[in-house]
Parts: structure tokens; sequence; C-alpha cells
């Protein structure tokens, strides 16, 4: 993992018969230790895409795209950000491989979470092995 980790909220999602990936992200001062998860920052990032989302739901309805790998969180190097992370984004659009998509954002060396909310529990970050 690079020294400036980026940690991103994405949303797996059908909108008006077509997918679309949301994101959401925040630099990190330190990786995420391993074992650990996004704790507060994460919930952070997963709340204000969440909002946008929302938002978007004014356009017409919306669908979860993945089940539940739906709404997810990763850790990624920062030149991950602007190198492969748009063309994998592309690709997961026009084919809805989820998951070739995990499989990609795994290979880059940090965590990678989805979200799941439980009856009268709080937000859970399950690591994707």
């Amino acid at each position: 993992m690079a020294d400036a980790p980026y940690l991103i909220a994405l949303a797996l999602l059908e909108q008006n018969g077509e997918r679309a990936m949301p994101l959401q992200g925040k630099s990190l001062r330190e990786p995420i230790p391993a074992g650990a998860d996004p704790g507060e920052v994460g919930q952070q990032q997963a709340l204000e895409l969440l909002v946008r989302v929302w938002q978007r739901s004014d356009t017409g309805a919306l669908a979860r795209a993945a089940a539940d790998r739906s709404l997810l969180l990763a850790e990624i190097p920062i030149e991950a950000l602007m190198d492969q992370l748009p063309a994998w984004k592309a690709q997961w659009i026009r084919s809805g491989d989820t998951a070739a998509f995990v499989a990609q954002v795994k290979g880059l060396g940090g965590g990678i979470w989805s979200l799941n909310l439980e009856a009268r529990g709080p937000l859970g970050f399950k690591p994707l092995v």
C-alpha cells in the first residue's frame, strides 16, 4: 500500500435500466491496520455517499446492482484512484461483473469491505475475502 492511501465508498446501483457507480473518497494519513475496519472515517464516507445516492433518486428509482456487495468501502493507493479505477469503473458499468471488479480492487493490496446494517444494530463492515 502506498504511503498516501485513499478510502473510497462506492455504490453499485442501477437506475433507469443502466448501471452506475457513484463514489466518495478521502485521503488517509495512515493505512488502515491489517484486520481493522475503516471505523469512523468509513462511516463518514458512507454517509456522504448515501446522501449523494439519495439525491440521485430524484431522477428515477434506484436498485442495488450487486446485492450485499452494492455498498463498498475500499482502501486504495492514490495513484490507483487516478490510473486504474476509472477504467475498472467503466468496465463494471458495461459488464456488471462485480466479482471481477472486487478482485481488481483487492489486487491493489488494501482492504475492501461491504457495508451492512442489521435491525437495531450499528453499521457493520464485512471484509471481502
